[in-house]
């Protein structure tokens, strides 16, 4: 069984609601066919009854709940809650009306924020900044969590590394340049993330193009750094740094660059040193490799919200959505 088959499995098992604002693009409809008839989740689609049965003329979405946020009883609850959320920015009942009834992502949001849903999964034709803005106006980051980043889950087919080939390539998608502080934080939230989802332990490699001490320069000073923060902070996660790529999955090559360390030759998470590399990185191995490539993922959310690439297909949709159910049951 595949990875994102095991995820779907899991899902099905505690099945949870996840809403769907997208409901122009036809994507979104094909997606949710498939997710009913799998039984992977519950769907909830937000837009008006009439829009949804002309986006959806041919497919069975018969299991889904329609929202629409013009008529339902539940808007005036929400118009109220976002309005006590941005007080402190002025928001006034008239404005949050109006972006509820116009802003499907922020009805959406606010769905998930008062438990109606449990997840969102958005971004076929909105940008990550459109999808991320009201989850972190809205939900804020989850308890004990410095900062929101992103991930990609990479399931690299017959290779020997990693677990089996899987891999989280961490921040791939978000954070453009963090400082050591931040590059810690996301180590931390990427082998949580590793494990809720691979479940097997994750192995943390904190990447430059430096290997324990092999180049000097101000970037891989901040990887090092970011490597003591990481170790005293979050002991318990094997970690190590700064490792070149190579040293960092290749266990002969791990052996000869950094003798001693428990994690050179054996990472399965990758933290990568700015959003330049992460990005770059995980999509080398997805088109060279032909990996399959699931996010990216948003990790450090107070519940799960998470991003399509505005490229993606209806099964791209179908698989974050399992992931997004994974990630609630936890919550």
């Amino acid at each position: 069984m595949g990875f994102i088959d095991t995820i779907k499995e899991r899902a099905k098992v505690d099945k949870q609601t996840i809403v769907l604002p997208e409901t122009e693009d036809r994507r979104t409809y094909e997606a949710v066919a498939a997710i009913l008839k799998e039984g992977i989740a519950n769907v909830v689609l937000v837009g008006s009854k009439d829009a949804v049965e002309e986006g959806s003329k041919g497919l069975d979405i018969s299991g889904a709940v329609i929202v629409d946020p013009a008529t339902s009883e539940k808007t005036s609850t929400y118009i109220d809650k976002l309005v006590e959320l941005r007080q402190s920015k002025g928001m006034t009942q008239e404005q949050a009306r109006e972006i509820l009834l116009s802003n499907y992502l922020y009805y959406g949001v606010m769905m998930v924020k008062l438990g109606d849903a449990d997840g969102m999964v958005s971004g076929a034709c909105h940008s990550t900044a459109d999808t991320l803005r009201p989850c972190l106006q809205i939900l804020k980051t989850k308890p004990g969590t410095k900062l929101v980043s992103a991930f990609f889950l990479m399931v690299v087919p017959d290779c020997e590394f990693g677990a089996n080939g899987t891999f989280i390539f961490g921040d791939a998608g978000l954070e453009q340049n963090p400082d050591p502080e931040k590059l810690a934080a996301i180590a931390a939230s990427s082998a949580e993330s590793f494990k809720l989802l691979v479940q097997e332990e994750p192995i943390v490699a904190m990447l430059s193009h430096s290997t324990k001490g092999s180049a000097k320069h101000a970037d891989v000073d901040k990887v090092v750094e970011a490597t003591k923060i990481a170790k005293e902070l979050y002991p318990n996660i094997e970690i190590d740094g700064e490792l070149q790529l190579d040293a960092a999955i290749v266990p002969s090559v791990g052996q000869s660059k950094a003798p001693g360390s428990k994690v050179a030759g054996r990472a399965n998470v990758l933290v990568f040193p700015d959003l330049d590399a992460g990005n770059i990185g995980y999509k080398l191995v997805q088109r060279l490799a032909k990996a399959e490539a699931y996010g990216p993922v948003t990790q450090g959310i107070a519940k799960p919200v998470n991003d399509l690439s505005r490229g993606c297909n209806a099964d791209d949709i179908v698989g974050v959505v399992a992931i997004t159910a994974v990630q609630a049951q936890a919550n």
